[in-house]
């Protein structure tokens, strides 16, 4: 469930931390959707003018099978900083919904930690996948492995940080939990 938005201060004004917060996981939010939306046109386009050349002239673009390799992982990486952003993971809210106001925002701030805690985890853990990365070569286009497998970086530094913003939300403007989960949909 995506957690509220935070509620003004004094003055009907947000906290200049929270407006800092939320300009930040909008920005993030942005960047995912930008990372999306350009890998999968990049592939669509790579994918059909290798069908074209294929089909009207009997070749193609060896390189339209490897640059998948790289984009996937973006694109996959892109769609869980964008779920992240909007609280559109998936979420059982029995619990949020049977606490009240003031369990639920500590029960919100604990998965929050707890997502910080095992994002920080993955990025420390693969490491020595990004290192042994940098010398595996695709063999066609000659770039090395470590641009796709950066995309764990980008995904869970990005969940970690979005995480950290909505702890900070609770803190500062008693964000609580969404009782809507409709509103939450992004089909």
């Amino acid at each position: 469930m995506e957690p509220q938005s935070p509620q003004p201060g004094p003055g009907g004004a947000s906290p200049p931390v929270l407006r800092a917060a939320g300009g930040v996981a909008s920005a993030v939010e942005a960047s995912g959707k930008v990372i999306a939306v350009s890998c999968l046109a990049f592939m669509f386009v790579a994918l059909l003018v290798n069908v074209i050349l294929r089909y009207f002239f009997a070749g193609g673009i060896p390189w339209a099978y490897e640059i998948h390799a790289l984009l996937m992982p973006w694109l996959v990486a892109g769609g869980v900083v964008i779920a992240a952003a909007n609280g559109a993971n998936i979420a059982i809210t029995l619990l949020p919904g049977m606490l009240g106001e003031r369990g639920a925002q500590i029960l919100l701030i604990v998965v929050q930690a707890l997502i910080v805690i095992i994002s920080v985890s993955v990025l420390v853990s693969s490491r020595p996948i990004l290192v042994a990365s940098q010398y595996q070569r695709l063999s066609t286009l000659g770039i090395t492995q470590v641009w796709g497998y950066a995309s764990l970086v980008y995904a869970f530094g990005g969940m970690a940080l979005l995480a950290g913003i909505d702890i900070l939300r609770v803190i500062w403007g008693g964000q609580t939990w969404d009782r809507d989960p409709a509103s939450n949909s992004l089909s």
